[in-house]
């Protein structure tokens, strides 16, 4: 993925990431906050900075590991805590707080490929690519978060919708926590990694 990327380009790669994971997890301990469970206030995490959400295993050395071996970087945040019996609405509610981040992802794509669109004769070299990239990276958070795979954020709006025993069962695969993910993205993500990356392609040039 790197080698074909300047340093420039990488640069913003983690620059946007960093950003867009922020808000992302910012965005949920947010919602979470409105919907009355204030654990992430409490923990500090209702911020924008983003020391707060760097975790050393899944935001540092997993991407790092991954890239030293040829393999797609997966990056992800120290997650907010939420404590879902504090929330209103029940499992609507912990819905709407795992629907906040990916929310927040696309509306910072909007954002981004707006100024790219309005403002394209006045952008110099680095602005344009950093738009660019930031929104692309941003749809790409939106889309992946989506995807109803326990402890993704799409899974919460289809475990506020299904029965008790697709709920069991989500609840055994959450239990294995980031293994989880990791099994995922290892034996189930390259059987729809292209109709993701055809969708994400879309809606970016769409936007732009």
């Amino acid at each position: 993925m790197f080698g074909n990327m300047s340093v420039s380009d990488i640069l913003i790669f983690f620059v946007s990431v960093l950003i867009s994971m922020t808000i992302h997890e910012a965005t949920h301990g947010y919602v979470a906050h409105l919907l009355g469970d204030h654990t992430a206030k409490d923990e500090g995490r209702l911020t924008l900075n983003p020391l707060k959400s760097i975790d050393l295993i899944t935001t540092i050395l997993l991407p790092l590991v991954l890239v030293v071996f040829g393999l797609m970087p997966f990056f992800a945040a120290k997650p907010v805590r939420i404590d879902s019996r504090n929330l209103k609405y029940d499992e609507f509610g912990l819905a709407l707080v795992g629907l906040a981040g990916p929310i927040s992802n696309f509306l910072l794509a909007i954002i981004a490929a707006l100024i790219f669109r309005l403002e394209i004769n006045n952008l110099n070299h680095l602005e344009a690519q950093f738009l660019l990239l930031f929104s692309e990276i941003n749809i790409s958070l939106f889309i992946f978060n989506l995807i109803p795979f326990p402890p993704l954020d799409g899974s919460r709006l289809l475990y506020a919708l299904a029965p008790e025993n697709i709920k069991e069962f989500m609840n055994k695969i959450e239990s294995f926590g980031f293994i989880s993910i990791l099994i995922f993205m290892l034996l189930i993500f390259q059987f729809i990694a292209t109709p993701i990356f055809n969708i994400e392609m879309h809606l970016l040039n769409f936007l732009l």
